[in-house]
């Protein structure tokens, strides 16, 4: 006779699927149970519309599932999931809620009530190989090439400048990427750095989406140009999310790269990583008038408000999210949400930038908790892909963008 299942839907990603593998062992070892698991790996688009679109959580169809900041406000405002605050109150996850910075706790807030406990994080930052920053070699010729000494980039400017000293097409180095494909994420995600970064908001004064600021046609420019820089941008750029881009610097084929935290610290783990002990982190680059702003999205742990399992599944995802297994995660190749992963001594002789997590986490910024985000994120994606497949101008690019989201938001 078949066991019946708990099922989870999970974002793809070796490193995801190992350590729930792993956990799970440990939870049916340490507390039993009846149920059988069935984490089911999906890439992006496919889970935000077997979870939500097709209301797989709201119909029973997953118990569990790995959501991320950008669709939780949709997730929460449809009854897709699960109020945790009855479960929390009885049953505490240990050292709830001072176990986690409030960045990292905020998002998953509504109206006093908890709908989702952390489970992998890392904001955006600068992954950059230190052993070919720390090259005397390297630097004499930076220094004959340029004529001052080489640098961490602290402006975009410096970072295209940095990239075309490195990008080395026969050696199968570049000097650096960006994520451009059209997923709804990682082009939006750029669009809002390069916002941010040169001291503009998403918002305007009364509150509404604001996409054609001078912030932003700044920005627009900008990345337009380095998207066509073939002298310093991977060529596979345009095919690259995140996850591909990461692995082209674990491959040892990129000199440096904005992107996800995990990134960085996947390297370390990596059995394939080529550049294991060589990399560092420092801040998003900055605009002329800006700040190296970061970005913070996150995964959670939610539950199916269809679940006919909601007991055994929090009983999982609590005991997923203590300091034990939150250090399993981390060494397993994701970022752990912990505080004390943080600074744990082994996490830290891994990755020895670890402990910068909590630095970055000062200053991030956030993507609007609107459940009609996914509308307003597709129209900056197709913004961002006529900037960069196009010669239109830019300008018009964002007011035909602007009036987009003004319809969505009824304006």
């Amino acid at each position: 006779m078949n066991k019946d299942k708990l099922r989870i839907a999970v974002r793809k990603f070796d490193a995801f699927e190992s350590a729930i593998a792993k956990i799970w062992d440990k939870f049916c070892y340490q507390i039993g149970t009846d149920l059988e698991l069935e984490a089911v790996p999906l890439e992006l688009h496919p889970l935000y519309d077997t979870i939500l679109k097709e209301e797989g959580l709201k119909k029973g169809l997953w118990d569990i599932a790995l959501i991320n900041t950008d669709w939780i406000t949709e997730a929460y405002s449809n009854n897709a999931i699960e109020n945790l605050t009855p479960y929390i109150k009885n049953n505490p996850p240990e050292d709830f809620p001072n176990g986690w910075s409030h960045s990292l706790r905020y998002k998953q807030e509504f109206n006093n009530n908890v709908v989702a406990l952390p489970f992998h994080d890392g904001p955006e930052c600068l992954i950059y190989r230190k052993d070919l920053f720390e090259s005397i070699e390297e630097g004499v010729n930076f220094y004959s090439t340029y004529g001052k000494p080489l640098e961490i980039p602290k402006t975009w400017d410096d970072l295209m400048q940095v990239a075309e000293f490195f990008n080395r097409p026969e050696q199968n180095l570049y000097g650096t990427t960006f994520a451009a494909y059209p997923d709804g994420h990682n082009t939006v995600f750029d669009f809002c750095l390069q916002l941010w970064t040169r001291g503009g908001d998403l918002f305007d004064q009364n509150k509404n989406i604001k996409l054609n600021s001078k912030a932003a046609i700044e920005g627009m420019t900008f990345y337009r140009k380095a998207l066509k820089n073939t002298n310093a941008i991977h060529p596979k750029s345009r095919d690259f999310d995140s996850v591909k881009s990461g692995m082209a610097f674990a491959s040892g084929n990129l000199a440096m790269m904005v992107n996800w935290f995990g990134f960085a610290s996947m390297c370390e783990f990596l059995e394939t990583s080529k550049v294991k002990g060589k990399v560092d982190i420092a801040n998003v680059p900055a605009g002329p008038n800006g700040e190296g702003s970061s970005l913070n999205a996150y995964w959670m742990y939610v539950i199916g408000s269809g679940s006919k399992h909601k007991d055994i599944a929090y009983e999982f995802i609590k005991f997923a999210v203590n300091q034990e297994n939150d250090k399993l995660l981390t060494l397993e190749g994701a970022i752990g949400c912990r505080k004390s992963t943080w600074h744990d001594a082994d996490v830290n002789n891994e990755v020895p930038y670890y402990h910068k997590l909590e630095t970055l986490h000062k200053n991030t910024k956030s993507l609007p908790r609107k459940s009609n985000w996914s509308s307003i994120a597709n129209v900056i994606d197709a913004l961002v892909l006529d900037v960069i497949n196009t010669s239109k101008n830019i300008e018009t690019i964002l007011n035909e963008a602007q009036e987009k989201v003004n319809q969505i938001e009824n304006i």
